[in-house]
């Protein structure tokens, strides 16, 4: 699929890269957010076992700035994938979709591990409809 070249058939793929795209610029907002110590994390984006370690203001503020800058580079793959997403052609576009698919399911049951929260359900709900689209849609990036 070319950046012009848009069809009906790469609808998927093409919604899939948008749930990237708005993924990406989610996650560098509330990076540089968390980052510049001006937000608290929600404790229902955490495990417990991690809350209950970070019982104290200070040790939590650090956390939560830490973890600004890793939602920051998440971000920036979050971006690398929707551009994956749209380009569409060859292995490494597919590996990078694929790779950072799998790695945002694993993140996502990390976090749900003793939470029920609908926000982390629907975000794995979308992150295996786009692996099940990557399955489907293999040939085309792999097509020369």
């Amino acid at each position: 699929m070319n950046f012009s070249a848009f069809t009906t058939k790469n609808i998927p793929l093409i919604l899939c890269g948008i749930f990237y795209s708005v993924l990406c610029v989610f996650s560098i907002v509330t990076g540089l957010i968390y980052a510049s110590g001006k937000r608290k994390l929600n404790p229902l984006e955490l495990p417990d076992s991690f809350v209950n370690k970070l019982d104290e203001e200070d040790k939590l503020k650090r956390f939560a700035i830490q973890m600004g800058y890793v939602t920051f580079v998440v971000g920036i793959v979050q971006g690398l994938t929707a551009f994956s997403l749209f380009k569409a052609k060859g292995l490494l576009f597919y590996l990078i979709a694929f790779g950072f698919n799998l790695f945002s399911i694993a993140s996502v049951l990390f976090k749900l591990k003793g939470k029920i929260n609908a926000f982390p359900l629907l975000k794995l709900c979308a992150y295996i409809m786009i692996l099940i689209v990557l399955l489907v849609y293999r040939r085309s990036f792999l097509a020369l």
